[in-house]
């Protein structure tokens, strides 16, 4: 970075990085839950409002379609616009969508209001690599772990709180609820994020035609990025399929217990602080390798627990199996942004924008994987697809060792 860059990049006042780590992480947390609620409470919406299955099934789509197009379309403006202004205008159009979500009287308007939440939503990616630019390159993987480990519970907690606050009160209720959350967090937000002025000097067409010219210049990215995909395909497979295999035996969970069996993975979310602190002391490398293999592992693990007859033994190695899907998901999660955001400062929102497209691809790669397997083969076929995501990934490691410093 150029000493004109790490002028433009600096904050206009000292910033106190704690703080601003705990609200990022909070922060991320909190609006996430808005992508995967609609998953668990698609079932009362739709009888609510006399959905159509098709429109039901929209849902989940648009909300996941506006987050997608908010990577690409609002992320890159970090780098043309003044950070704390855009975070702070786009969390407010979540905050009405969610509102609009809440008050939405029609099917079509419902629809609307949801791919305008998901797309603000993009407001999480703007203020991860924000909170990253505000401490030293040797300390970065530490700060993007903590907020990551914000990110990842709220991922998790995502389905469960959702059903907890709809059984409370109503569908309604959640999305009054999440507005009011993030109503707090943008006080907050507003308070302690500094004002950050961007170093890049485009139009902003010309900063989304740079996409093509980052992936082809920064083999960091592309590398970092693909795993990230193919980790995030394994995770998704494995979600999408599980709650179709506990109420079966040997599990036999009825719909709390599979919520409950939600929480296990909240246990990965550990797995961020400490791999962003070992990836700043030298370790990216041995960690992502580990990393991948543990997902294999665990896999084999979750495999063999749909065969084992004893139904507490069985969820027990579930449940290891679980926990350590998740150490490895979240552990290359974090080792791969903190690698992407020791690259060019003045190209951060594009990224960051670019490598959550991209790992959100494999989402989708991971969630249609699954549902061709539980088909095909059942539960063992989806494991077995699952693994060899993790598989693809340590092929990654060995033959490259881009991004693995």
């Amino acid at each position: 970075m150029t000493i004109s860059e790490a002028t433009k990049l600096s904050p206009a006042r000292p910033v106190s990085v704690r703080p601003l780590i705990w609200i990022g992480a909070i922060t991320a947390g909190t609006v996430v839950t808005n992508l995967f609620a609609p998953q668990i409470l698609v079932g009362l919406i739709s009888r609510s409002l006399d959905m159509t299955a098709l429109q039901a099934g929209l849902i989940s789509t648009l909300t996941l379609l506006g987050y997608a197009l908010g990577l690409v379309l609002l992320v890159p403006l970090v780098d043309l616009v003044e950070n704390k202004r855009v975070i702070l205008c786009t969390l407010g159009c979540a905050i009405v969508a969610a509102l609009g979500t809440a008050l939405a009287p029609t099917a079509l308007m419902l629809l609307a209001a949801t791919f305008i939440l998901g797309a603000s939503c993009a407001a999480i990616q703007m203020v991860v690599p924000l909170v990253a630019s505000m401490v030293p390159p040797e300390r970065r993987g530490q700060a993007i772990g903590d907020v990551m480990s914000g990110l990842m519970i709220g991922i998790l907690l995502s389905r469960p709180a959702a059903s907890l606050i709809a059984d409370a009160w109503s569908w309604r209720g959640y999305y009054v609820v999440s507005a009011g959350l993030m109503t707090a967090l943008a006080g907050a937000l507003a308070r302690h994020l500094p004002t950050l002025q961007p170093a890049a000097k485009i139009s902003y067409g010309a900063l989304l035609r740079s996409f093509p010219r980052l992936l082809r210049e920064e083999p960091v990215l592309r590398v970092r990025a693909w795993t990230a995909a193919l980790m995030m395909a394994s995770f998704t497979a494995f979600w999408a399929a599980v709650a179709l295999r506990l109420p079966d035996a040997p599990f036999r969970l009825d719909a709390r217990g599979i919520a409950l069996f939600a929480l296990i993975g909240v246990a990965g979310a550990a797995a961020t602080p400490i791999a962003g602190r070992w990836g700043d002391r030298g370790f990216a490398r041995p960690l992502l390798i580990g990393s991948h293999l543990m997902i294999i592992a665990s896999l084999a693990l979750c495999a063999w627990a749909g065969m084992i007859e004893s139904r507490i033994a069985a969820l027990a190695v579930l449940s290891a199996g679980t926990i350590l899907l998740d150490f490895g998901i979240t552990t290359d999660q974090t080792l791969g942004r903190r690698a992407v955001n020791l690259l060019r400062p003045e190209a951060r929102g594009r990224t960051n924008g670019l490598f959550v497209a991209l790992f959100f691809v494999g989402g989708t790669v991971g969630a249609a994987a699954a549902s061709a397997a539980w088909n095909f083969g059942g539960w063992p076929m989806v494991c077995a697809v699952a693994a060899v995501f993790g598989v693809l990934a340590v092929i990654t490691d060995i033959a490259t060792k881009i991004g693995s410093s």
